[in-house]
């Protein structure tokens, strides 16, 4: 080992679930570094014996106390290889990495990816929905009004939305998405990406609340959504509609507001309804 030379962080992504998935230059550098940081170790070291990797791992979590990333810094800072990975796909996509990757930085340390599986790209990829914008939300909140102030903060967003969503939060999720987006708004559901119970559907968000419901297999696994933005139009619409409800409720009840504003801008009543509570914090 070279005295002198400042080890490089290597973010290495790993297959989702087909193990074909995983990239030779993955294999090889986790074949070579000193140490692998795992989400946890446990998991991947079923990934690293299928490819024959015998290297010392240890676990890493951004939330984890901060000796952890100085010990990994410091083994860095001497010259060793790190390698970074999560339990599937990219690290940092949801995923533990970036506070060591920024603190590296900040200390001067090289940071390289292997590029490799994601589950968020590989949903947008095979949607049908734009791909040209969109916007990565990760895990919504899991409680249902968080959820929903979330929800109503990307109504109005032109983009193609992802998100990725717990299997046993999934069916509220679509419900609470259409009432505050639409029940026609065209979304996508992928669950289960490259694995044997691999699953696509694609609807409307109405249509996709009633094939969860019916079929409770969609409610396990893995699960990546992807809805369509909105149209400009009804983007500008939907921003009106804001600001008339706001000016509505200077004035009147939170019901009354709401009525109105649903008849001068054409929107959803309910959904008015729920922004002016809301906005009043009840």
């Amino acid at each position: 080992m070279d005295s002198n030379r400042t080890g490089v962080l290597t973010i290495v992504a790993t297959p989702i679930g087909n193990l074909n998935d995983m990239v030779p230059r993955a294999v090889q550098t986790l074949q070579s570094v000193s140490l692998i940081a795992c989400e946890d170790t446990r998991h991947s070291k079923k990934l690293l014996n299928h490819f024959s990797i015998d290297k010392p791992c240890i676990a890493y979590h951004d939330h984890g106390d901060r000796h952890m990333i100085e010990k990994l810094l410091l083994r860095l800072e001497k010259g060793e290889d790190v390698a970074l990975i999560s339990d599937a796909g990219t690290p940092l996509i949801s995923d533990p990495g970036y506070r060591l990757v920024a603190q590296a930085r900040s200390r001067g340390i090289t940071v390289v990816p292997v590029p490799g599986a994601c589950a968020a790209i590989a949903a947008l990829s095979v949607s049908g929905l734009p791909t040209d914008s969109f916007y990565f939300g990760g895990f919504l909140p899991a409680k249902t009004g968080q959820r929903k102030t979330a929800l109503n903060d990307l109504k109005a967003a032109t983009e193609t939305l992802v998100f990725y969503e717990a299997p046993h939060r999934i069916l509220e999720t679509v419900v609470d998405m259409a009432e505050i987006f639409g029940h026609q708004r065209q979304a996508f559901l992928a669950r289960e990406i490259s694995k044997t119970f691999e699953t696509f559907l694609q609807g409307s968000l109405d249509e996709l609340q009633q094939q969860i419901s019916l079929d409770t297999n969609q409610q396990r696994g893995e699960i990546v959504l992807v809805i369509a933005g909105e149209d400009e139009k009804s983007a500008n619409t939907s921003v009106d509609s804001d600001k008339v409800l706001r000016l509505l409720l200077k004035e009147l009840p939170a019901s009354k507001a709401a009525s109105l504003t649903a008849k001068i801008c054409g929107v959803d009543k309910k959904a008015m309804y729920q922004a002016a509570l809301e906005l009043q914090g009840k």
